[in-house]
This record gives C-alpha cells, sequence and structure tokens, in this order.
C-alpha cells in the first residue's frame, strides 16, 4: 500500500495523490507548493529508475515488465509516463499509458501520464517536482522519457539509475550506440532478446563501447538482453537495479546525485521565470546552493523568488 504517514496531505489513496501532484502541474510553483515539496524533499524514500530509449523500442512493455516483478517482491511503484503532447491541446496523448499492462486495482501502482510539451530532453518541466513528491510514497518511481534521440540526456537529470533501451536490428540501435546518449545509463539493455542472433549482435556492438566509458559514481556500466515477451532476462534487470541502488545507499554517492539534480531543477526554474540574464545575474545564489547539500532547493528557490 501506498504509504500514510509522510507528507502533510496524508496521500493514502491514488485521488489524493493526483489531487496533490495537480498542484504542482503548472509553470510557476507557489508558496504553498514549494512547502509540500520541501517536506517532501526531506523524505526520500523511494529508489528513482529512469528508463529512455528511442521510440519502438519497447519501453512501455519493459516498464510493465519491471512493475510486476517489483511488485512480485512487494515494492510499491509509481510511474511517470512522459507522452508525446497534443498539438491542438498541449496535453498529452496517453498513447504509453495505454500500452501499459498494469492492473488498475493494485494499489501499490500509481501512474501519472504528464506531456512533453515543448520541453526537449525527453522529459516534460515539472518532471523533478512529481518526482520528488512521489519519492515519499512509494518504494520506486519509474520515469519512461516520452522517446530520445542523440543527445536528448535529461532523464539522468532526475533519476538515480538510468536504464537506456536499445532495439536490435534497427538504424536506431547504431544511433543509440554511437551517440552522446550511450555516455548517461547505468545498465543498457538490448530489448526483443527473443530476435536471437541480432539482439547477440546488438550486445556485442555495445559492451566495447561500454567497456571504454568511464565509470558512473563508481559503477561500471553494464549491458544485458531482455525479452519482455517470453520473461527472458527481467530478473537479472531487476537484481543489477537492486545492486546499483545498493552501491549508492552504501556510500554518499546517492546525495551527491541528488544535490546536483536539485540544483539544476533551480537553475532551470530561475532560467524559465527571470531568462538567460536574470540567471546570470542570480548567480551567486545558485553557487551558495551547490555548496551546502543541507540546503533543500525548494528554501534556495523560494528565496531567489522573494529576492
Amino acid at each position: 500500500m501506498i504509504a500514510r504517514d509522510v507528507l502533510p496531505a496524508r496521500a493514502s489513496s491514488k485521488a489524493e495523490v493526483a489531487r496533490l501532484l495537480a498542484s504542482i502541474d503548472r509553470p510557476r510553483i507557489g508558496t504553498a507548493e514549494l512547502r509540500r515539496l520541501e517536506e517532501a524533499w526531506r523524505e526520500p524514500r523511494a529508489h528513482v529508475v529512469g528508463l529512455t530509449g528511442p521510440p519502438g523500442v519497447g519501453k512501455s512493455t519493459l516498464l510493465s515488465s519491471l512493475v510486476r516483478a517489483w511488485r512480485a517482491r512487494g515494492r510499491t511503484v509509481a510511474v511517470i509516463a512522459v507522452d508525446p503532447s497534443s498539438r491542438l491541446s498541449g496535453g498529452a496523448i496517453l498513447g504509453d499509458r495505454t500500452r501499459l499492462d498494469l492492473d488498475p486495482e493494485d494499489d501499490g501502482v500509481f501512474v501519472r501520464s504528464m506531456a512533453a510539451r515543448k520541453r526537449l530532453g525527453g522529459l516534460a518541466a515539472p518532471v523533478f517536482a512529481t518526482m520528488v513528491l512521489l519519492r515519499p510514497l512509494f518504494d520506486i518511481v519509474l520515469i519512461e522519457t516520452v522517446g530520445v534521440g542523440q543527445s536528448e540526456t535529461e532523464i539522468a537529470d532526475v533519476a538515480d539509475t538510468v536504464l537506456l533501451a536499445i532495439q536490435p536490428a534497427s538504424g536506431d540501435s547504431l544511433q543509440m550506440i554511437k551517440a552522446g546518449i550511450v555516455e548517461i545509463p547505468h545498465i543498457a539493455i538490448v530489448t526483443k532478446a527473443d530476435l536471437g542472433r541480432h539482439a547477440d549482435d546488438a550486445l556485442k556492438a555495445l559492451l566495447p563501447v561500454l567497456r571504454g566509458r568511464r565509470p558512473l559514481e563508481g559503477w561500471k556500466a553494464e549491458a544485458l538482453k531482455v525479452s519482455a515477451s517470453t520473461g527472458e532476462g527481467i530478473e537479472r534487470l531487476v537484481e543489477r537495479i537492486g545492486a546499483h541502488e545498493t552501491l549508492l545507499r552504501d556510500s554518499d554517492r546517492l546525495e551527491h546525485i541528488r544535490h546536483r539534480q536539485a540544483c539544476l531543477w533551480v537553475e532551470h526554474h530561475v532560467r524559465d521565470e527571470f531568462g538567460r540574464r536574470g540567471l546570470e545575474a542570480r548567480r551567486a545564489m545558485l553557487d551558495g546552493l551547490r555548496g551546502d547539500r543541507e540546503r533543500s532547493p525548494m528554501t534556495a528557490l523560494a528565496a531567489i523568488l522573494d529576492e
């Protein structure tokens, strides 16, 4: 069940969680919303997993398999599915949510669909704040991007563990291996392992690229094959995500990652609010946040907005 004793809103049902999230899904965050985010920031229960990759690689199917595997272990999961935006309304088209094969009656699973809007990088602007509010309520927060190209790497700015899905026997898989995006995942996943030789070839092409990359926060990037349709590799993937979570929690690396993410969130928010010149005028305040891990990003943002 959803944790009932963390946030002041006492979000003990899916409807209450949805109402809580709706309060921060807007361009400008008010004082009351910052207070809620501040309290949630102090109770970071969940491990945050980001899943990215090109459209058509099977992210939604893989996501469903991961959620079921975590639920079988008794872990609660919140999903943030970033969908393409409607050109007419600007809202989420909800394509990703309808492809998820999850039990709607399971109180241990919550799905929030968000529109990408005009934000580049594979994420919507409120994803960070949404993640912060969900983190105290669940064991896992899983963020699925709208689909990425070579330079869209923002998922690393909100997730503790980054997964990159690559489809065998496609031009996209080669582009992903060549591109800068291969620098961000902790675990690279060749989907559709049931394709046999094609999946083996994709894994062989991927492994030397990852071996030549420097470790991220002490973690050497890994690659494996999975098939959501047959279940091959899913248990192994869950185990490796857990191993990365343990590595981060048993050191100060997790605190370091989340502090960096917080600083980036404040910087993006200030830029959206005041523009590039306004951002530079407040650079000293942002630098002060970077040097103070005890200060929450919400407190820092409130001070900047007041100033």
